[in-house]
């Protein structure tokens, strides 16, 4: 049974403290990307709303003393009626709960929600885009007929006075820059949503022949096509190392990849393919490379888990991954798409144990020193009082 749950019908007493709302297309991605920041907010004196589609984290976040607020806005929905109704009922939300600063996280809700924002003329939005996806990437046409109609809406809503954008990388503020879609002065660039690094520290090496993981959902972007395809010649060669596929499937993502194919990749014995577990620290103890060949990433936070692990990293030489693999360091970059410079650098590391702990040992540095979710929060935090203005330094705790 969900508690303390906000419903259209019984309208939020208002507080004297400021009130943030987080608008997250899905409760999972709440939980596992905001959720120390959530906490800080509520902790520096913020009452904190969460409007989310409810799956099966409804009560964990309730549990937490966030109001909870369920709503039907489909991340990957493309029924104009249905999202006209999703629509207005952001409109309805935000008129009701009058947020002092309400944060988007994601295109949809970054669109949505900014709609609803400036109709309900919300003063302070902050909007958080966590990677230039399939809408900005793809060259598929109806990623590019979306491109051609989001383009000039974006150029508006980014801009509006009183709005600050949240990117996650400098290669995406800078493209979109250079498209014109912000300006400079409404772009913060806070790297990624932070590792806990006292959850995911390294440990003793895993005996037994050595395992590169990819943790993440299962779609083409991330390059799992290229990975399989590298665990095939790494076959070929007898190379002492298994391919573990981590992750799920996501159905509302155009690139997501099918069930059956995954099944069938299992079946033929060239990785093995796991649904996404909980207990990732103890996932990556027992693993020794972390690897992500993707297209594109914000700034992915299975790499900042795996650096704070004190894994070595395998990853594409794209924006995003820059950000957390630094070559030489603690990772080796290989071409987007290249399967047989993947398969060298998982070999190289699979047969070399010292790098492996060398590399790893740097990762874990960088984690600490870099991306510790305490970091990432109290730029947001600072953010968010930045945005508020002197008159709430009574209201929100410094």
């Amino acid at each position: 049974m969900l508690r303390a749950m906000s419903t259209p019908d019984k309208p939020a007493e208002f507080p004297a403290r400021p009130r943030i709302l987080y608008l997250v297309a899905e409760d999972w991605s709440f939980w596992s990307h905001r959720l120390p920041l959530a906490r800080a907010a509520h902790a520096s004196g913020f009452e904190v709303v969460v409007a989310t589609r409810v799956r099966a984290h409804g009560d964990l976040i309730c549990n937490e003393g966030f109001r909870l607020v369920p709503i039907s806005l489909e991340r990957g929905g493309r029924n104009p009626v249905r999202d006209f109704f999703a629509l207005a009922g952001l409109v309805r939300l935000y008129a009701r709960e009058k947020p002092d600063i309400v944060h988007h996280v994601g295109l949809k809700p970054v669109l949505y929600g900014s709609i609803a924002a400036w109709i309900s003329r919300r003063p302070a939005v902050v909007n958080a885009l966590t990677g230039l996806g399939y809408v900005f990437l793809s060259r598929q046409w109806l990623a590019r007929a979306l491109r051609l109609c989001l383009g000039p809406l974006l150029r508006i809503l980014l801009n509006r006075p009183g709005g600050r954008l949240i990117l996650q990388n400098s290669d995406d503020a800078r493209l979109l820059i250079e498209e014109r879609l912000a300006a400079p002065e409404r772009i913060a660039v806070i790297r990624g949503s932070g590792v806990d690094t006292s959850a995911f520290k390294p440990g003793a090496e895993a005996v037994g022949v050595p395992v590169a993981v990819l943790a993440s959902r299962m779609l083409w972007d991330k390059g799992v096509g290229e990975l399989v395809e590298a665990a095939r010649i790494l076959k070929t060669r007898g190379a002492p190392v298994r391919v573990l596929l981590l992750g799920n499937p996501d159905p509302e993502n155009p690139a997501s990849i099918p069930v059956n194919r995954l099944k069938a990749w299992h079946e033929e014995g060239v990785v093995t393919w796991s649904a996404y577990v909980s207990g990732m620290p103890e996932v990556l103890r027992r693993c020794h490379i972390a690897v992500l060949p993707s297209y594109r990433e914000g700034l992915p936070k299975s790499l900042l888990e795996a650096a704070a692990a004190g894994l070595p990293i395998v990853a594409s030489d794209v924006p995003g991954c820059r950000e957390i693999a630094k070559p030489g360091e603690n990772a080796i970059l290989v071409p987007v798409k290249d399967a047989a410079a993947l398969a060298d650098a998982i070999e190289r590391l699979a047969r070399d144990a010292e790098l492996r702990r060398r590399l790893g040992r740097r990762g874990r540095e960088i984690a600490e020193s870099q991306f510790a979710e305490e970091i990432v929060v109290a730029q947001t935090l600072a953010l968010y009082r930045a945005m508020l203005g002197p008159s709430w330094a009574s209201a929100a705790k410094a």
